[in-house]
């Protein structure tokens, strides 16, 4: 028997069966083009965790000392004749009185030899102009401190608690200072005296807003935060999950069906401020709810969320087995009953994963929370979701865009607390998956 080779035509079957070159030396170069891309792939993940780390220590180096503040320890005397001059001690007397007096006596009196009107005024700004507010309270508390001294700590100005903080340089001319010669040396006296200190700033957290940045806290954009999420979840999360499970289950597959499916995921990619400016005309200029509300914000946020669930419940559907609906449907479950007791349970990680994802990117979004008023300067913590409120990024654009120094620690800090809630948000999402989770 004669033995041949056919000869190779290109593009023939033989030539597409030809044996692959293994010399050594093309080996070797694609060994070396595998190691690259791996390389480049340690590059590419170094360098984003690098970067991440970089953000992270600037937001952390600039708004660490938002949790301190800087107070001052003055010998404050309760007169009174000035506080309470017929002696009743009725509260709505003791909250009319004027308590900015007793502590710039008590300024004066560590100062003496402050006798000009220009330098007594830059004397008083050591002490926050909030600091009245605080003898009153502790009047109201315990009146019997009326008529006596007592060493009380006081917060002390913003100007000087930066200076305190390291944040405003002695080493410059006077002229570029916000802060005088005279100043620091009644500031640096004070401190020789032992009357300055560090306290923890318990009313970052437990307080709203001011123009003040020593008395700005951060507790009514958290509130508002929080009621504006809980809003979306009620509102977005079942509107998502069911519509989800119907378009997957039981829609039949038509024209109709697959113009909405191509809405829905065009609806996800659409820019935020678009649905912004949606629940400016829908719901404040037709329905005329209340501006600046988080019913208004988790409407307007839902909206923005709903593709996104939808397509998350949509694919942790598509992730069941078939065996598990062919088996349900084999002990004679009808469509509804393989849905509800075996499908959607073993999809609820996968949901519940792909909703929280999406509910914590509508908590950092701030430009469709703009367009409805919610950058409205607001002091009071709301108490329902119709109360005027503001939201945590939207508080962090308000505080980065103030001219005051003091403000930038609290922009970083404020960045902080959103990050925090955000990483809550995420460590719930892992905790779902991870209680749900079943392999098969």
């Amino acid at each position: 028997m004669t033995d041949f080779t056919m000869p190779s035509i290109p593009g023939s079957a033989t030539a597409r069966l030809r044996k692959p070159d293994l010399s050594p030396g093309r080996i070797s170069r694609r060994y070396a083009a595998e190691r690259r891309f791996r390389l480049y792939g340690v590059l590419a993940v170094g360098l984003a965790i690098v970067m991440l780390a970089l953000l992270l220590i600037s937001i952390v180096s600039k708004g660490y000392s938002a949790f301190m503040q800087t107070r001052i320890n003055l010998d404050i005397t309760f007169d009174a004749q000035e506080l309470d001059p017929q002696n009743t001690r009725d509260p709505a007397v003791l909250k009319a009185a004027n308590y900015t007096p007793p502590i710039r006596k008590a300024l004066s009196a560590q100062f003496p030899d402050v006798t000009e009107r220009t330098d007594r005024r830059r004397l008083y700004d050591i002490i926050s102009n909030g600091a009245d507010r605080q003898l009153m309270k502790m009047v109201l508390a315990n009146p019997a401190i009326i008529g006596t001294t007592q060493s009380v700590s006081l917060l002390a100005g913003d100007d000087f608690d930066m200076l305190n903080k390291g944040r405003i340089s002695r080493n410059v001319p006077e002229a570029e200072r916000v802060l005088s010669d005279k100043q620091l040396g009644w500031f640096d006296k004070l401190q020789s005296g032992g009357r300055v200190h560090y306290a923890f700033n318990l009313d970052f957290l437990t307080s709203g807003d001011s123009r003040e940045p020593e008395q700005a806290g951060i507790l009514g954009a958290l509130i508002g935060s929080l009621l504006t999420m809980i809003t979306t979840i009620v509102l977005a999360l079942p509107l998502g999950v069911m519509s989800a499970i119907y378009l997957e289950e039981f829609a039949p597959k038509n024209r109709i069906t697959d113009i909405i499916e191509v809405n829905i995921n065009n609806l996800a990619a659409v820019p935020s401020i678009v649905f912004g400016l949606l629940g400016l005309a829908v719901f404040l200029g037709f329905f005329g709810l209340p501006r600046s509300a988080p019913l208004v914000g988790g409407l307007v946020l839902s909206l923005m969320t709903l593709p996104t669930v939808i397509i998350a419940t949509r694919t942790a559907l598509k992730a069941v087995p078939p065996s598990i609906r062919e088996a349900a449907y084999g002990i004679g479950a009808s469509q509804l009953q393989v849905v509800l007791h075996h499908v959607l349970p073993l999809a609820t990680p996968g949901i519940m994963t792909g909703a929280i994802i999406g509910l914590a990117r509508a908590l950092g979004e701030s430009a469709p929370l703009l367009m409805i008023g919610m950058v409205a300067f607001i002091v009071d913590v709301p108490r329902s979701i119709v109360d005027p409120s503001t939201v945590l990024p939207v508080q962090v654009y308000l505080w980065a865009d103030s001219p005051e120094r003091a403000f930038i620690e609290r922009t970083s800090a404020g960045i902080m607390v959103l990050l925090v809630f955000l990483i809550l948000m995420n460590a719930a999402a892992i905790f779902v998956r991870r209680r749900f989770e079943r392999r098969w």
